[in-house]
């Protein structure tokens, strides 16, 4: 087995309302249905954060740079700190750990704001507009490099 081989999937704020959120939007599977049925089953050595708080968020990606020799990849979905999170970007410039982001919506087609990314310099890829395939698809893409 090699040594790189879990990939850790973050969801920032708001993301544990999958399914009950703006369903037309975002769909109407929780993200934890989704995770158990659609991605345990088919990748092993998956590890799944999620949080409403920016500290903690960072926290977990400094603790994932430290265990760097485990993790093959991340699979960010940072929701709105995508857009606004000065904090989150600063730590992403100092991972040395391939960064997928993620969104559920295509958000080039949303608001304005939502067409921002604070955090895309720093990720080696952008996966948006595929609901909840998108993080299939980051997995995926992670397990290529």
């Amino acid at each position: 087995m090699n040594t790189l081989d879990t990939i850790l999937i973050i969801n920032g704020p708001n993301l544990n309302m999958l399914g009950k959120r703006e369903p037309n939007i975002y769909g109407n599977e929780s993200f934890e249905q989704y995770y158990n049925t659609k991605l345990l089953p088919y990748y092993e050595h998956l590890e799944y954060f999620q949080s409403n708080y920016e500290g903690a968020i960072i926290d977990k990606l400094q603790q994932a740079n430290e265990c760097k020799n485990s993790i093959k990849g991340i699979v960010l979905n940072l929701g709105a700190y995508t857009h606004t999170s000065l904090a989150i970007a600063d730590t992403l410039r100092a991972i040395s750990i391939p960064i997928i982001e993620v969104h559920i919506s295509n958000i080039f087609s949303r608001e304005a704001i939502r067409r921002v990314s604070l955090i895309s310099e720093s990720c080696k890829g952008v996966i948006a507009g595929f609901g909840l395939q998108s993080y299939k698809l980051a997995i995926e893409a992670l397990l290529e490099l």
